[in-house]
This record gives structure tokens, sequence and C-alpha cells, in this order.
């Protein structure tokens, strides 16, 4: 094995030398200093250019933000920008000098934009706040906008600092109408955590993210439940449908609740804030309750 892999590395410096290239003439071009024609191709970071960047420089972002159901933005916000979907052909139609996308991208639209030589910054799914503020830096530094960046990572700190709290810690779990529960290791357990609330889901022997019936959640409730209208792929219908079950308007009694809308789990970045204000807003509604 390891000599194939000698013959096959010999093999692949002898084309380049023989063709008259380097392994430098394949890396992938520099987006300009301050990129005039941004196109994103994630809503999550829709929502960071919209904090970072000028107006005038995107040019297109992504479809989702264009669903009132999906967008991570102020509908009114998204609607002024062209939407694209992650065909390569329509990104490439909005002329961009830099193309930000998640890391779910198609091979061959990863592809034609290398062939074409327009830079391309690929991100991953941040899982923490430390993730997220590195990642909304990577941004802002990528389309001339650090100051920016850094404005926006100050906000999410002060936020943060605000509702900490030396209580002790609350018994929580985050319940969408759908049944969709975040565990250990997910951004809203870091969120609970900071917050001053205690995630149940490891108790209960959740994944990161997993989907705990009615019956799961009546079985071993939580201190405070915090729920929201099912809109991440169930629907409104099956949220109401689930949120409504007389099971669950009779154990409502004693279980305390806080509202939490599902949209606070589709992003972190800007979205961090509002998430955090409401989870401390809940926090000290319960410090209040005698």
């Amino acid at each position: 094995m390891r000599a194939g892999r000698k013959l096959f590395g010999g093999m692949a410096a002898a084309a380049l030398a023989l063709s008259g290239c380097s392994p430098a003439a394949f890396a992938p071009p520099a987006p300009p200093a301050k990129p005039m024609r941004i196109v994103s191709m994630n809503p999550c970071v829709d929502a960071v250019l919209m904090q970072v960047a000028e107006p005038k420089q995107i040019a297109a972002i992504s479809h989702y933000s264009h669903d009132p159901r999906a967008t991570s933005i102020p509908l009114d916000q998204a609607l002024r920008f062209p939407a694209i979907s992650g065909d390569s052909e329509e990104v490439i139609a909005a002329r961009p000098d830099l193309v930000i996308s998640g890391p779910h991208v198609s091979i061959q639209t990863v592809a034609a934009l290398k062939r074409l030589g327009i830079p391309m910054l690929q991100v991953p799914v941040p899982e923490t706040v430390a993730d997220n503020k590195a990642q909304i830096r990577a941004i802002a530094e990528g389309i001339g906008q650090a100051e920016k960046g850094k404005a926006l990572n100050d906000r999410i700190d002060a936020t943060l600092a605000r509702a900490a709290t030396s209580a002790p810690p609350v018994s929580a779990l985050i319940w969408q109408g759908s049944g969709l529960v975040p565990g250990k290791g997910t951004l809203a357990d870091e969120l609970l955590s900071l917050t001053g609330f205690e995630n149940k889901s490891s108790a209960l022997g959740l994944k990161a993210w997993d989907i705990l019936s009615i019956e799961g959640l009546l079985a071993s409730p939580p201190e405070v439940l915090l729920t929201g209208e099912a809109d991440l792929g169930a629907g409104n219908a099956d949220g109401g449908r689930m949120l409504s079950h007389p099971i669950f308007k009779k154990a409502g009694k004693r279980i305390r609740t806080g509202h939490f809308p599902s949209r606070f789990l589709q992003c972190g970045g800007p979205m961090i804030i509002p998430a955090v204000e409401q989870l401390a807003s809940v926090r000290r509604g319960l410090e209040a309750q005698p």
C-alpha cells in the first residue's frame, strides 16, 4: 500500500511538471479585499451578512430567507435582495465576486465555481458560541468588514453578560410542538447553561437532536418547558395538534412553561442575541415567582 502511494504521488508530480503547472495553480482564487457582489447560499450566512455587510455588497441571498417558515432574518428585509437556490447556473448568473456557503453544497456547483475562477468561502455549522463568533469574524474579514464583525461579537458578549445569573440552575427542556429536543453538544444546550438552566435531555437519554413524545415528556417533566410553534418541517398544524393535546393541557397546570420560538434553533450568529434575551426573560420570570 505504501509503495502504491509513493507511485501515485510520483505520477501526480510528473503530470504537474509535464503540464507546466504547480500545485499552487489549483488553489482557489482569492476574493477581492472588499467584494461588492456577494452571493450567499446559506440562510444562516444571510443573517450574518445582514449585520456585517453593506447592502450594496450583497448580490443575492439564499432562497430559504424568502420563506417565512425558514428565514432567520425579518422577511421584509430579506425581500429587498434577490434569492437564489443552490443551482450553479443561478449562482453564476448573479455574477458574484465571492460566494459564501455552508458545508452542504453540490460537488457540481463547487466545481463550476472553481472552473470559472469565482472565489468561494465555505463555512461549517458552528455548534458553540465560540464557533459562532469565529465564523462571524471569518465572514466579516472575508468581505472587508472586520470592524462590523467585531461589533456584532461584542453585542453577543454583552448580551450573555447581562443574562448571566448566580442563582442555582433550573431544570429545563426545549421542546418544540413537533417533539424536537436539542440535547447536549448543541448551541441551544450551551445557551441554556449560560442563562441559568440545566438541560434535562441527557437525563432522559436523548441524543444531540432527538424527538420526545408527549408521553415521554410527561413521564419525567422538567421544572420548565421551553416551547413554541413547530415550524421546522413539521408545520404549524402539527405543532398546534401536540401542544393542544388534552393530556398536555392538563399537565400544563403543574409544568411551568416559557415561550421559545423554533426559529431560535435554526441558526446561531446574530440569532444568539434574541435567543439569549428570551431565555433570560424566562429565567427572570421564574425568579420573580414565589
